[in-house]
């Protein structure tokens, strides 16, 4: 098939790259002319797993990338896949997106025959009836569900693993209001569905397909804010938190995924989705107490890991060593990162912050300038009087004799990822 993307960030330039995979003829479309030629010249603008190895394979080829909204007419389908950014009352601002839908709807007038806009976007139930839908009829001058169909297919890409997630996928979800709608997605994931036997396909409406989106991610955060506030009890008791989740994890009813307790949940999706439904819930009349309880569980955590730290020495005026900068392992994303709010509780306190991370210390530069960014762990350790490991990257399991080189062996692990050992105080954040 012929598709577009509209968008070429996290998520866009991963459908795009993995639809090309798949064998269909993909353009993506984007107004930063720096992205577009760095598509059309086989790279990746942005550090994801896997992804640069299918921009390469398949750019110039099935994959083409343009600033050219009109192109999207010579397809048969268009994914709408712009950022829904947080505003400061959690709620979403649209405008990116409304922005988008307003492009396609002017390349849709002057297009012949059925049009599929599809919403990979985050948003709230009933944006898609109440804003998109209107505004492409009102530009288009076309009618919805006869001269084109929008259907909501949300995706449920970890970043780190974005491509495994698109090409093994544990559910589909299509919401659409039209049989040509569903048609036209069935026969746009069949290839991904052969190769996936047996993958649920789940089709409904429009607004509960939006809220599956969010009801994933705030749930799995919620496990996430529920064991650490496990973990945190478990550490006042002396006891080991994750012998406890490795049993809990064996009832079918619990599962052994996102049982890791630590130093919390961060990223682009948890926290922005988070926000976004609770802010929803108020202007509907709804107090979301345990959503709150959750974010506040989470906002605390690095709190904890400083008060771990000050245990064992003063921070004001020395190096303080903070390993991991992105949000998670195999991501440059420092959204949402706990990082950011370990920085910032450092710096408070008069600390001298030496910072490492393998691919994410450009991105956290733009945010705290004065922290001084090493080439290394060992250069962060090295005469530093404490660790604060907050991002669970696999080199820091293998550190060993570098933390000889500190002033002070004091190691808060905020992952569980460091092996104690002899002359070192260790402290695990929940455990």
């Amino acid at each position: 098939m012929n598709v577009s993307v509209v968008g070429s960030g996290y998520v866009g330039t991963t459908v795009a790259a993995c639809l090309a995979d798949l064998g269909h003829r993909v353009t993506a479309i984007d107004i930063d002319t720096a992205i577009v030629e760095t598509i059309n010249d086989g790279e990746t603008p942005i550090h994801e797993p896997g992804l640069a190895e299918l921009v390469e394979t398949h750019a110039g080829e099935r994959l083409h990338a343009t600033t050219d909204h009109a192109t999207l007419r010579e397809t048969d389908i268009t994914f709408l896949a712009l950022q829904t950014p947080s505003r400061e009352d959690g709620s979403i601002d649209l405008g990116a997106l409304e922005a988008g839908t307003r492009d396609v709807g002017e390349a849709l007038a002057e297009k012949e025959g059925y049009h599929l806009v599809v919403v990979k976007s985050t948003v709230i139930p009933g944006t898609v009836e109440e804003r998109l839908e209107p505004l492409l009829e009102e530009v288009s001058g076309k009618e919805a569900g006869e001269e084109f169909g929008i259907a909501v297919n949300p995706e449920f890409q970890s970043q780190g693993s974005a491509v495994a997630d698109f090409m093994g996928p544990d559910k589909l979800v299509f919401g659409a209001e039209d049989e040509r709608a569903l048609d036209r997605l069935d026969e746009l994931y069949e290839p991904l569905v052969a190769d996936n036997d047996g993958v649920p396909i789940v089709e409904t409406g429009r607004r509960e397909a939006m809220m599956v989106k969010y009801a994933n991610n705030v749930f799995l955060a919620g496990k996430i804010s529920l064991i650490n506030e496990l973990g945190n009890l478990c550490k006042e008791f002396g006891v080991d938190s994750y012998d406890v989740a490795e049993a809990i994890g064996l009832d079918e009813r619990i599962g052994s995924q996102f049982l890791r307790s630590g130093v919390g949940w961060g990223g682009s999706c948890f926290p922005k989705d988070t926000d976004a439904l609770r802010a929803a819930g108020r202007e509907a009349g709804y107090e979301p107490e345990l959503l709150d309880s959750v974010v506040a569980i989470n906002d605390g955590q690095p709190r904890r890991m400083l008060d771990l730290l000050e245990r064992h020495t003063d921070v004001e005026d020395r190096r303080i060593a903070v390993l991991g900068l992105a949000f998670k392992p195999g991501t440059d994303d420092i959204r949402g990162s706990r990082a950011t709010l370990v920085i910032d509780e450092l710096l408070d306190h008069g600390a001298s912050v030496a910072a490492y991370d393998p691919v994410a210390s450009d991105a956290m530069a733009e945010k705290f300038p004065a922290v001084e960014y090493v080439e290394s762990a060992q250069s962060a350790l090295a005469d530093a009087h404490g660790a604060l490991v907050v991002t669970d990257w696999d080199e820091f399991a293998v550190l060993d004799e570098a933390f000889d080189d500190m002033a002070q062996q004091i190691v808060v692990d905020g992952r569980r990822i460091v092996d104690p050992r002899d002359g070192m105080t260790y402290e695990g954040l929940t455990w």
